[in-house]
């Protein structure tokens, strides 16, 4: 087995939220990692002294990869599930031809695949009969993906091990278009504005720190193989819910046509490689408003 640092790690999507910290912690492990991201959610700001980086799409991986990794990290694609019934093109492009080609990277040169998939298409049937990976082209597109990496591993042999996240939060999520809920009501918070809500605001989710994410992936990369590994709180939370940890005025909006009413979590394969969560959302919020009431005095 190579030493560490003789080891390769490439992680798509390395400028984003999730990626830069997964980066983050491989760099400081002793590794050295390359980074490919196409900077659409991805960011400069969130570069990680160290980490070698490439502006490109996954598509031309070839092209921007010369060498031969020995772990992908697959974190760059689409992700966001009511904005993708806006702007499918982006969503297809993104995902639908950009996974095919990292996927024929890692089997012509024998590397190790860990996809993010979506904990979406495990959300419950809703009324109208629509269950997770027909909510939209996002989910769609991330369970046929997650199907083609299965796949590659019957018809090819190829090694992969498949990882499902769920809300997660910390330094460095977004809030706007492509933002997240915990980042959005910070926002909120910070400016005085009521915290909107989509109707019925029972919806739950179970939310995990980014912290706890990464240590899942890096497990994952080192012990996981095949699909099934949800890295997620067991801890849920309707969205009222966390809108009432922050305290305050909440505003109820429509429903979105993508609303679900929950997700399923199964973390008993992660549990079963050693991980298990060590920070919460609840602490989280309150050390957020601590921290600005401590700065204001």
């Amino acid at each position: 087995m190579k030493e560490l640092k003789n080891k390769t790690i490439l992680v798509t999507g390395g400028a984003g939220f999730i990626g830069s910290h997964l980066c983050e912690r491989l760099f400081k492990d002793g590794y050295k990692v390359i980074s490919l991201d196409n900077y659409f959610s991805g960011s400069k700001n969130n570069h990680i002294v160290g980490v070698e980086y490439r502006e490109g799409h996954t598509k031309d991986i070839e092209k921007y990869v010369p060498e031969t990794p020995d772990i992908v990290y697959h974190l760059g694609e689409y992700s966001r599930v009511a904005k993708s019934m806006e702007e499918p093109e982006m969503v297809w492009d993104l995902n639908i031809t950009g996974t095919p080609a990292v996927l024929e990277f890692c089997r012509k040169r024998g590397c190790k695949i860990v996809y993010a998939g979506s904990s979406t298409k495990f959300s419950e049937r809703r009324p109208d009969g629509i269950e997770g990976k027909d909510l939209s082209p996002y989910t769609w597109s991330k369970t046929i993906n997650s199907d083609l990496v299965c796949n590659y591993g019957k018809w090819y042999g190829l090694s992969y091990a498949i990882t499902y996240f769920y809300n997660v939060y910390g330094p460095r999520e977004l809030a706007g278009e492509y933002g997240t809920v915990i980042e959005i009501f910070k926002q909120k918070y910070l400016k005085g504005e009521p915290l909107e809500v989509r109707l019925p605001g029972t919806q739950s989710r179970n939310y995990t720190h980014v912290d706890d994410t990464v240590s899942g992936l890096i497990l994952v990369g080192e012990k996981g193989r095949g699909d099934g590994y949800g890295i997620g709180s067991e801890k849920s939370y309707s969205i009222r819910e966390v809108a009432e940890l922050f305290g305050s005025e909440i505003v109820m909006l429509p429903a979105r046509k993508t609303s679900r009413p929950s997700s399923a979590v199964d973390i008993t394969k992660i549990k079963a490689l050693g991980w298990k969560e060590t920070k919460t959302l609840k602490d989280y919020i309150k050390e957020f408003i601590v921290s600005l009431e401590n700065g204001r005095k």
